[in-house]
């Protein structure tokens, strides 16, 4: 395999990472650098666009919007498709167009009527053919080729639930852009699972400040207290051991039970300040999982304890009709962190059988739509009724849960900070805020137009890797194709 040349991360790019634990301030308010991330990275990357359950059925559309680009995923007869959304006439959206800046989501459905444009009324259906041109004598027939009126497609590939789309046709695959964390997540039972509920609301930051906020553990013990003041050997373990390895997760002060007790109060505090993460279903069984016989080492203790929990959760909901997996072999042939990124801007955060979901959409330098699902299984028949749009709320908000209330809370006055005189850099931990560098790093892989190969790689390093180390992406050395 032939040898290439050292890749040159620095070309047009005035705010690159030289050292992978100083992030420039610039990078998060900076308007040439958002304007390179819009040339170079997003056309690049996978997106997750909408979920599938928005569109069940066949007609059923939703326009997806992100930096000026409207997109509108459709499922056909035979699959799910995307098309930019554009007339082919003059250019006026055929669906939507109202873009994301308020939270909107338009959708419909076009199984009868299919798309038409606003303006001179020319039809397209769900499969992007052009069935209707008014005042078709009135062109030269070489203006009209069934080709070049067909809707232009979009590169879309579903996972998890989700359909997700590229605007590069010569992109690796979604599976080879991130990796074995696909295989991993969806043993938890991704795609069998439905929206609760979805908020969202625009905060006055850059999305790399709101997405960084849930790359680290570190920031529970002020940002978080309730949960800290639970679990305190938890999260001091993990964030306070001066021997910087990871210490006790239990309390070996408190007996078993105690420790029992601590972590049922955890959960309780997630499931109040999250919802989604921990289900009140869950915690129900939990707390009925006998405690009797258990090991006297409190450690080992506590680790058996939450494996009867796991097992008691996947019977009872098996038996009341969810298809959920089965935890406790997941867990252990298929380890995922508490947070799963999903390059750019998608978190997936885990417990047991539910999940909490993230996307993050830049609108400006210093604006972005965050978007939240509280994601659960259900009895088949007893789905919650389908949401179209999200429930947008001001960021600060008492009815969002309080965990993202509290992170909301920082988010705005860190955008501000950002901008004091003197302050260059942000310093990372390189043990346990490395995620913020890697991904920062990639981006800059992006700028820089290194291979796909090498991008791939890279991406795929960031599964599992919250609350982790700064690793050598090889971005920046010569690599063997």
């Amino acid at each position: 395999m032939a040898e290439m040349d050292p890749i040159e991360l620095h070309a047009h790019n005035p705010l690159r990472i030289e050292n992978p634990a100083l992030i420039p301030a610039g990078r998060y308010y900076d308007e040439d650098f958002y304007r390179l991330e819009g040339e170079r990275m997003w056309p690049h990357v996978w997106q997750m666009a909408c979920r599938l359950e928005q569109i069940p059925e066949v007609g059923d559309w939703i326009e997806y919007s992100n930096l000026g680009k409207s997109v509108i995923v459709v499922r056909t007869r035979d699959e799910v498709k995307a098309y930019q959304n554009h007339c082919r006439h003059r250019g006026v959206p055929i669906a939507g167009g109202e873009g994301n800046a308020e939270g909107k989501s338009a959708h419909g459905n076009c199984a009868k009527s299919g798309f038409i444009c606003p303006f001179h009324g020319w039809r397209w259906n769900m499969d992007g053919d052009c069935t209707f041109v008014y005042g078709r004598h009135l062109f030269d027939e070489e203006l009209l080729n069934k080709d070049d009126l067909a809707l232009r497609s979009v590169r879309v590939e579903t996972w998890g639930g989700c359909a997700f789309i590229n605007h590069d046709p010569d992109a690796p695959s979604l599976r080879d852009s991130l990796g074995p964390v696909l295989d991993r997540l969806e043993a938890r039972g991704m795609s069998k699972m439905r929206a609760q509920w979805w908020f969202a609301t625009v905060l006055p930051a850059n999305w790399k400040v709101a997405m960084e906020a849930f790359m680290e553990g570190y920031h529970v013990m002020k940002t978080h207290p309730q949960l800290q003041h639970a679990q305190p050997s938890l999260y001091n373990g993990r964030y306070g051991n001066e021997t910087g390895g990871l210490g006790p997760t239990i309390n070996p002060n408190l007996s078993v039970s105690e420790n029992i007790a601590e972590a049922l109060q955890t959960m309780e505090l997630l499931s109040d300040g999250m919802a989604g993460l921990v289900q009140r279903k869950e915690i129900e069984i939990a707390r009925a999982v006998p405690t009797h016989d258990l090991p006297e080492d409190p450690q080992v203790a506590i680790m058996a304890w939450y494996g009867r929990v796991c097992q008691a959760i996947t019977d009872t909901l098996r038996a009341r009709g969810e298809d959920v997996p089965d935890l406790a072999k997941v867990m252990v042939e298929q380890p995922v962190e508490a947070v799963e990124f999903l390059f750019p801007n998608t978190f997936l955060l885990t417990y047991f059988t539910s999940m909490s979901a993230y996307r993050i959409r830049p609108l400006g330098p210093e604006s972005c739509l965050f978007e939240l699902w509280s994601l659960t299984h259900y009895p088949e028949g007893e789905e919650p009724e389908l949401q179209r749009e999200p429930t947008v709320l001001p960021f600060d908000s008492q009815d969002f849960p309080m965990i993202p209330r509290q992170d909301y809370s920082n988010i705005p006055i860190q955008q501000k900070g950002l901008h004091s005189e003197g302050l260059e850099n942000l310093r990372l931990c390189k043990e346990r805020e490395g995620l913020i560098s890697n991904y920062q790093r990639l981006i800059d892989g992006y700028i820089a137009g290194a291979p796909a190969a090498l991008l791939s790689n890279a991406n795929q390093k960031l599964g599992g890797n919250f609350d982790g180390a700064i690793l050598d992406l090889e971005l920046e050395k010569k690599h063997g194709l």
